[in-house]
């Protein structure tokens, strides 16, 4: 075993470890048994070398502890003493050894491959360094890995271990078994790519307006359910002598809680007071049917104050839904935002528009943690820093909190209850957050959210899900007849492909809802008029989800649905221009600039380049309204026939309120005969 030990270091990307501190480096190789590997913020010792587990849930934010002794859970296989040493060392070497893993995530993916590993091996009667002796075992190795991608992550994962086999003292896979596992992976096939299935416009704007209503909701009783929590405080505060002591106090007796019922003259010596059951409380403050709608099943539900939880805990739920369908952020980051994450900017071109803001400590210096989004979020994150503030006085004054001046003053907006009424959190410090529930357990956690039937898929919403996931059938999870799965992921893809898809997608709520972000993007992106850099993964995200778009409308140019101004003749000049049928190869092309589309009111237009007139402000160009003829590139989209319409009745009343012969009514008239023109071209 050769090992220089001042090569070691564990150096995670943007987490303050200091190397004054004992887990910054291990003593010696192997690490002695009592050699501090975690520490909290402060640098206190929280987890030892040769302890079961591992615990760094304070460094990531959430729950995040390495266990290697397992047994107490389904999921975690014991392991007897050699094989648990084994893959200690193993992963000291992937933390703290040369090349080491610098970021939390690709620590967690790379200890859960070695443990399945060892698993396999105790369960084998065999310890992992004997695993390269059986190479009928090879095989097993390779299938716990299902993906070829995961496969490929994990022989590069043995591959270190191996070339470091002097330091380590010992090897799980040898260089035959690597070119066992290498020839494996080259002569398997890809992995069948499975796109994030995209929700179709009626069921994505249902949960939408249904989340903007429980949020409204709150807001509407905002003052009352502030007031509501500050009584319910200052009641166990009086009854327990101090906030501190009504946080942190483990199983209290009755004669402490203010909404038990309590024996007659209780009180007397003791002082505590007794508000009868919650109810009344919250009947007093107007907010018992708020929660009886919302948290409970029906106006006959009862209630406690649990349910103020309850309730609390909800709308951070609901309103992280909200953020996500208009930031387009993953979950782990909309869950790590902060109270102050709102910035509105403002320029000559877009005016004002906001801005989500991460926290940019952690985050890629390239990449910084900031989303555009819509005005629209702003009501999620009122409703979701409201209830983060009341939450976060009662952490601060638990000592096991550990709550920062930062926390105090700007705390996060998604965390658990830490009310001295919950149970939940009384031991955890505040910078572990929980872990966000999946939307199906939020959704079935509160039934008043979504109809069941709203959800349920038609043949219109399946027709227009494949447009954009065509292997959506594959998937298993999609029939009609049954309920759409909501999922978080899902909720990123069909944002940005929404924001380019109006032309394409024939649901005037969709436009209504993202007119605001939509003009952000396509200006932001098209002409970089912000000073900002905005995050990397949402720009190349947006882009994607665009010319996915350009190549489903490019598509859709060969059916009856598009007519040229200038004939059959025209329009087959454009389609043969195209070539290219195939959706990916059309979605290839669109990205080099070799077909283009850009939807306008009217339809869409086929010039390659800017356009001076743009199809958006004015349309006459486009139809020849000024007395010229139609511009060859445009194409007239048939289904927009109601809408135009109704411009046109528009136009003609304001032509009639306007002052005759003004430039105003010449520009109007000009306008509305370029609508006309579309009409007679599309009633032909």
């Amino acid at each position: 075993m050769n090992m220089l030990v001042t090569q070691l270091a564990l150096k995670i990307s943007g987490d303050p470890i200091s190397p004054d501190w004992a887990c910054y480096r291990p003593p010696h190789w192997p690490p002695p048994d009592d050699w501090v590997v975690s520490v909290d913020l402060n640098g206190i010792p929280v987890s030892r070398w040769r302890e079961p587990s591992w615990d760094y849930s304070v460094q990531v934010g959430r729950s995040f502890v390495l266990k290697f002794t397992g047994g107490h859970h389904p999921k975690v296989p014991p392991l007897g003493s050699k094989n648990e040493q084994l893959l200690r060392l193993a992963t000291t070497w992937i933390m703290w050894g040369s090349r080491g893993s610098q970021s939390w995530s690709s620590i967690d993916v790379a200890f859960s491959s070695v443990r399945r590993i060892v698993v396999l091996c105790e369960h084998e009667g065999i310890t992992a360094d004997q695993l390269s002796k059986f190479p009928r075992l090879f095989p097993k190795v390779i299938g716990l890995f299902p993906s070829k991608h995961h496969k490929k992550r994990v022989l590069v994962l043995l591959d270190r271990l191996f070339r470091a086999r002097e330091e380590i003292g010992f090897v799980i896979f040898d260089e035959i078994a690597l070119r066992y596992f290498s020839r494996h992976i080259s002569e398997s096939a890809d992995d069948e790519h499975v796109q994030t299935a995209y929700i179709p416009p009626r069921i994505w704007v249902y949960q939408v307006q249904r989340l903007r209503l429980f949020l409204d909701d709150f807001i509407a009783h905002k003052r009352k359910i502030e007031a509501c929590f500050e009584f319910c405080v200052k009641a166990y505060e009086h009854n327990f002598g101090s906030l501190e002591n009504a946080v942190s106090m483990v199983s209290p007796s009755d004669t402490y809680l203010p909404f038990t019922k309590q024996k007659k003259g209780a009180g007397k010596w003791t002082k505590r007071e007794s508000y009868g059951r919650f109810e009344t409380t919250a009947e007093n403050y107007g907010i018992a049917p708020l929660l009886k709608r919302w948290v409970g099943s029906g106006d006959n539900e009862d209630i406690d104050v649990r349910s103020l939880s309850t309730y609390f805990t909800l709308v951070q739920n609901v309103g992280l839904a909200y953020v996500l369908n208009f930031t387009f952020q993953r979950l782990e980051e909309a869950a790590g935002l902060r109270s102050d994450c709102l910035l509105w900017e403002e320029n000559s071109v877009l005016g004002r528009y906001l801005i989500v803001r991460g926290e940019t400590t952690k985050t890629d210096p390239d990449s910084d943690a900031w989303w555009p989004t819509s005005p629209h979020v702003e009501v999620a994150i009122e409703a979701i820093s409201t209830v983060a503030r009341m939450r976060v006085r009662c952490a601060e004054a638990n000592p096991a909190a550990s709550c920062s001046d930062d926390d105090k003053a700007n705390p996060y907006l998604f965390h658990g209850s830490f009310e001295p009424w919950s149970t939940s959190r009384r031991n955890k410090p505040y910078a572990v957050r929980p872990v966000p529930q999946s939307y199906q357990s939020v959704i079935k956690g509160c039934p008043a959210l979504f109809d069941d039937e709203e959800l349920r898929i038609t043949e219109e919403d399946m027709r227009i899900a494949k447009m954009f996931t065509p292997n959506l059938e594959k998937m298993g999870k999609f029939t009609i007849g049954e309920k759409w799965p909501l999922a978080w992921h899902c909720l990123r893809r069909t944002g940005a492909v929404n924001m380019f898809a109006s032309g394409l997608l024939s649901n005037t709520s969709i436009q209504v809802i993202l007119k605001h972000l939509t003009v952000l993007q396509t200006q932001y992106y098209g002409a970089n008029y912000s000073r900002m850099r905005l995050n990397g993964e949402y720009e190349q995200l947006t882009i994607a989800a665009r010319y996915e778009v350009v190549a489903k409308q490019i598509q859709a140019l060969t059916s009856d649905r598009y007519v040229s101004p200038l004939g059959m003749q025209r329009k087959q000049e454009i389609v043969e221009l195209v070539k290219v049928n195939e959706f990916r190869a059309l979605v290839k092309a669109a990205r080099k600039g070799e077909v283009t589309f850009r939807a306008t009111r009217l339809g869409g237009c086929a010039k390659r380049g800017d356009c001076e007139y743009g199809g958006i402000e004015s349309v006459s160009p486009c139809a020849g309204g000024d007395g010229r003829k139609p511009c060859r590139e445009a194409l007239f989209d048939s289904e927009k026939r109601e809408s135009v319409k109704r411009q046109l009745a528009a136009l003609e009343r304001e032509i009639e309120q306007a002052k005759p012969g003004s430039p105003r009514v010449r520009k109007l008239e000009i306008e509305a005969n370029g609508l006309r023109n579309f009409l007679n071209v599309i009633d032909e």
